[in-house]
């Protein structure tokens, strides 16, 4: 299963990606991230996506099912 990286405070969507098989750690915001296969953030406005090297899924606006099925999605690509 996939590395996924989320950030605090969404404990419901770690929960959620985890009960799928994935290994998910929560990071802040400021973090500088690598070797995840995907990260789960609050919006992409709120974080310098360059500061990531792998694809990131925006939950602003989304429920926590519709960020596991966003995540999962991308994966498969």
């Amino acid at each position: 299963m996939a590395k996924i990286a989320v950030e605090n405070p969404f404990d419901d969507v770690k929960v959620a990606l985890e009960e799928k098989g994935h290994e998910v750690n929560m990071f802040e915001s400021d973090e500088n991230l690598n070797g995840y296969d995907i990260g789960v953030v609050r919006g992409v406005s709120d974080v310098n996506v360059d500061q990531f090297d792998f694809p990131v899924v925006s939950i602003h606006g989304m429920s926590v099912q519709d960020v596991v099925n966003e995540v999962e999605q991308r994966l498969e690509r």
